[in-house]
């Protein structure tokens, strides 16, 4: 498995966790006074977004939200096979991109604030992410608050990967590697599912993928209030809390909330964040613990980008998804 400089990292994560609050964080790999510049069509489309109201900014439509992120997105390319099953009671839905090693297994948790969104949605991002890993991703409706509050969700994404390990998209066989990805809430619980597989001492993937990942319910990243996010307003962060944890859910729990957790004996992370999100320093802090905790962090700010910019089609999303794809070869087991 390929150890990335601890020293190295550390270095660049406490240099990001002090741009990741200034107007112009820088990405990893990046030295600080030749930044990166945003391509032209990302300078374009975050000047597009920023006509526009950002969900929640003053009203939370749980309704409209559902409908929008429960929508059922085809692949463009025609050659992606999808296989539906149940895992359980969990829908699910394999992604086969042609070419890809069906024992080379991705987990990847949809975001939509843990109260909507589904597998459906995310089929072209899981095809792409298929096409360039070569793996067979798996997408999982895990269920949704507040009708199945914490930890309902996290249980099926626990159980979800515990199948995955010794079932592929031809049946049952074991796995040659699992990974588990997912963005914003999604994010949040792809590094839950670390810390409760770690914790339950079942069988761990070679790596995590969070990106634009939702840390701390507790709201203290200062992001939240410095950080105009032309996608989602911070104020829907209480909305998703509430629905999420309920009345009685602690908002320091690591299972919840990642950045509170131990991450010794977990395997190593690949981060990704855009530099215009509220988000940002959920991410910035979580990579800093991890690291602290000894575990190997590939952690990315991407200029001129916004939450999941990886979905957006631009040249950053396509970029991103061949780091993606290329943290996860650099972990693939060696034969």
């Amino acid at each position: 498995m390929k150890r990335y400089s601890v020293t190295a990292l550390l270095v660049f994560v406490i240099a990001a966790g002090t741009c990741a609050t200034a107007d112009n964080p820088q990405p990893f790999g990046a030295s600080v006074d030749k930044p990166q510049a945003a391509s032209p069509e990302g300078i374009a489309y975050l000047q597009r977004l920023r006509s526009n109201t950002p969900f929640g900014t003053t009203d939370f439509d749980l309704n409209g939200l559902r409908a929008g992120m429960g929508s059922r997105q085809e692949p463009a390319n025609k050659e992606i096979k999808l296989i539906r099953l149940k895992i359980g009671e969990i829908p699910c839905e394999w992604v086969v991109a042609p070419g890809a090693d069906p024992d080379v297994r991705l987990l990847y948790l949809h975001g939509g604030g843990w109260v909507s969104g589904s597998g459906g949605n995310y089929l072209p991002l899981a095809a792409d992410i298929s096409v360039a890993a070569r793996c067979a991703v798996l997408l999982p409706d895990y269920r949704l608050a507040p009708e199945h509050p914490f930890p309902a969700g996290l249980e099926d994404c626990i159980a979800a990967h515990d199948w995955m390990v010794s079932n592929g998209p031809a049946g049952p066989g074991p796995a040659k590697a699992t990974f588990i990805a997912g963005d914003s809430a999604g994010g949040n619980l792809t590094l839950a599912t670390l810390l409760a597989l770690r914790d339950r001492k079942r069988p761990l993937p070679a790596g995590g993928i969070a990106l634009s990942a939702a840390t701390d319910f507790t709201l203290a990243s200062e992001s939240l209030k410095t950080v105009y996010d032309p996608i989602i307003s911070a104020r829907t962060m209480l909305e998703f809390r509430d629905r999420y944890l309920g009345k009685k859910g602690d908002p320091r729990n690591p299972l919840a909330s990642p950045v509170f957790g131990d991450y010794h004996g977990t395997p190593p992370l690949l981060i990704q964040v855009g530099e215009h999100e509220m988000l940002r320093d959920d991410s910035v802090r979580v990579a800093k613990k991890a690291l602290s905790d000894g575990i190997p962090v590939k952690f990315e700010v991407w200029p001129g980008m916004v939450h999941v910019f990886q979905i957006r089609g631009l040249p950053e999303s396509r970029k991103a998804i061949d780091q993606i794809a290329e943290f996860m070869r650099s972990e693939l087991p060696k034969p």
